[in-house]
């Protein structure tokens, strides 16, 4: 039998800066604040965009498989304030992320991300039993722009995301 490698990751507290290698976080600002850097940059120009809540139910905290979209933004974040966990790699010109620089996040129910065109991620996961997501995407993001590595089958490795950092 084929042994593998579980690599625990644990999960960031997210901040703007910390997450600027991957996208954005948004968070709440006044009525009437003008458009600008804060607000999510999408580039939903490829196709017909999509706004639609889904349902995830028990998710855990471990991966391996890790998915991009090369022609859109995709935001997501939760409702009902639910936290929720992340796993992200640097979009780049190579057919597979780089496993060993995979990065975790935490994401409190406060925020959304917006992940820039390419970053690879896996998830949304979370402890809770089921959580609700708005996910901003074009129409067809999961039939046409859904490049998937399998982190098991290509690098023998699997990831835990251990929800903090302790």
């Amino acid at each position: 039998m084929k042994t593998h490698l579980l690599r625990q990751v644990p999960a960031l507290e997210i901040t703007p800066e910390l997450f600027e290698p991957f996208g954005q976080v948004i968070f709440a600002s006044e009525d009437g604040v003008p458009y600008g850097p804060a607000d999510a940059q999408l580039q939903l120009q490829n196709g017909i965009p999509r706004f639609y809540i889904m349902r995830l139910r028990d998710r855990g905290q471990r991966f391996h498989k890790i998915t991009r979209h090369l022609r859109c933004t995709q935001c997501l974040g939760s409702l009902e304030g639910k936290d929720w966990l992340i796993g992200v790699a640097s979009a780049s010109d190579a057919p597979y992320p780089n496993w060993e620089a995979i990065t975790a996040f935490r994401i409190p129910g406060n925020c959304f991300i917006k992940l820039e065109m390419g970053t690879w991620h896996a998830g949304p996961y979370f402890e809770h039993t089921s959580v609700d997501f708005y996910n901003l995407e074009l129409s067809d993001t999961n039939l046409v722009d859904h490049d998937t590595c399998d982190l098991l089958e290509r690098f023998g490795v699997e990831f835990e995301i251990l929800a903090s950092a302790d």
